[in-house]
């Protein structure tokens, strides 16, 4: 085997972690319905099966990174990769909301040890030129597919009933594709380059971990609860971790450790903004798929698969998009977000004409999806350039990994206030009007969470061409 095949052969090897992530996020959001029948959960216990995993994901982020500096990125990425098969087969066999909502969370802990190690081998083994940016494009749109495939999956799968439960087989479709993958990165990555060793901030993980989980999950519980002592309390100590770690951070920086997460970002105001440009775009990003699903499957009855493939279009639109907005991006910068940013918020708009009733026309919602996702389409690929683009090159990977736990913390934020907001609205026994009147609200809501984004946008400064290569994590 020539060196290229085999440079081709790894990159493939790689993808697939970044195929899995993604595909876990996209196919459970169609399937949240038939979950939360199979495991008789509650509202706030299917929010958790989302926010979980987002949660593992963004705690353990940079962390994976570190790991494999430390422990060397092929043991890692073959250990993570092991790690997400076997949680994968702890979900698709677990009887109770508590067994999948831990699984869950390990599942995107491993999921965040195993990107890093991807995107360090593709630099590796793609070092500068045409090549590196083909190989960052086939790993980009592996991503892109993969989160179409999903929503495809997660209609499909649940209404297949052999063996087992339905549900069941959007987790354990993970299986085949990890095992194939496990022997083949240990037996084909290269080995570890000596002395790539760096520090491992453990008491940083563990605050920011306390931190993120403190403040998420009482959100999500809070509400069923009837907001009991306890949940304000973790509420009041998630506030404190959060106020600890950056102390931690700081003294750690200040005394020439390495810390977890390099506070001097926080000094450029760009970055500042940028950064509240991520938290209100990627509330709106998961939480409108898990309203958009509960209101057409027990809202109106459309089923799984037509619900599927109605989100199908979206990831279409969104490719498209894509696609077109960065070669946009370069010419007219920040503009191609703003204007994708104003589609985005009427063709939500839209989907509250659309959706006013039971007799819904099913037709019509295909080009709102499609055209709600083309606005989704001119934001995302680009958001990451236009947040970082006046950090200088010695922070660049920090501020891109901050960017990604970001992105995944408020993902799950979302989940929580939103969804919070929506099942709120229902009540104890709701109807197909119930459901109609709360989507409103909660997508009203959305609506005004990405008017912050197109106004944080504005505030960003300078509007020139945006030309910087993006290294995904």
């Amino acid at each position: 085997m020539n060196i290229q095949i085999s440079k081709w052969l790894l990159l493939a090897i790689i993808s697939s972690s970044v195929f899995l992530s993604v595909m876990d996020i996209f196919i459970v959001n169609v399937a949240i319905p038939h979950i939360k029948t199979g495991i008789h959960g509650t509202d706030s216990d299917i929010q958790l099966v989302i926010a979980l995993y987002l949660l593992g994901y963004a705690a353990f982020l940079v962390t994976g990174g570190r790991a494999g500096d430390y422990l060397g990125k092929k043991k890692v990425f073959v250990m993570a990769m092991l790690l997400f098969v076997i949680t994968s087969a702890v979900c698709g066999f677990a009887r109770t909301p508590w067994e999948l909502n831990a699984a869950r969370f390990f599942q995107g802990v491993s999921a965040a040890w195993m990107i890093p190690q991807g995107i360090t081998y593709i630099q590796e083994l793609f070092p500068g030129g045409p090549e590196r940016v083909k190989a960052l494009g086939i790993y980009g749109s592996v991503a892109g597919s993969a989160s179409m495939i999903g929503q495809f999956l997660g209609g499909i799968l649940p209404e297949t009933h052999a063996l087992l439960e339905g549900w069941r087989l959007i987790f354990l479709i993970n299986l085949p594709i990890g095992l194939l993958v496990v022997p083949m990165a240990l037996f084909l990555l290269p080995p570890d380059r000596r002395g790539q060793r760096s520090g491992f901030d453990h008491s940083g993980v563990l605050l920011l971990t306390g931190a993120l989980v403190c403040l998420i999950y009482p959100l999500i519980r809070g509400r069923e609860l009837s907001w009991p002592l306890w949940c304000v309390a973790m509420l009041v100590a998630g506030g404190v971790l959060l106020v600890l770690f950056i102390s931690d951070q700081k003294q750690k920086r200040s005394k020439g450790h390495l810390p977890l997460l390099d506070v001097r970002l926080f000094g450029f105001r760009g970055f500042n903004i940028g950064m509240v440009v991520v938290l209100f775009y990627f509330m709106v990003q998961d939480s409108y798929f898990l309203i958009n699903v509960m209101l057409l499957e027990t809202g109106l009855g459309f089923s799984s698969a037509e619900t599927g493939i109605l989100f199908v279009f979206q990831g279409v639109g969104y490719v498209v998009a894509s696609l077109v907005s960065l070669r946009l991006v370069p010419l007219f910068g920040k503009k191609v977000l703003q204007a994708g940013v104003v589609i985005m918020v009427v063709t939500l708009a839209l989907h509250i004409v659309a959706l006013n009733g039971p007799e819904v026309d099913r037709q019509l919602l295909y080009p709102i999806l499609f055209a709600y996702g083309t606005g989704c389409g001119s934001v995302l690929p680009s958001l990451l350039a236009v947040a970082l683009k006046n950090i200088p090159i010695e922070l660049a990977g920090a501020a891109s990994g901050t960017f990604s736990t970001f992105q995944q913390t408020a993902i799950a934020l979302g989940i929580g206030v939103i969804g919070g907001i929506f099942f709120s609205c229902l009540g104890p026994l709701p109807d197909a009007a119930t459901y109609i009147s709360a989507y409103r609200i909660a997508t009203v809501t959305n609506m005004a969470l990405l008017a912050l984004v197109g106004f944080f946008l504005w505030l960003l400064p300078g509007d020139e061409a945006i030309c910087s290569e993006i290294v995904p994590h």
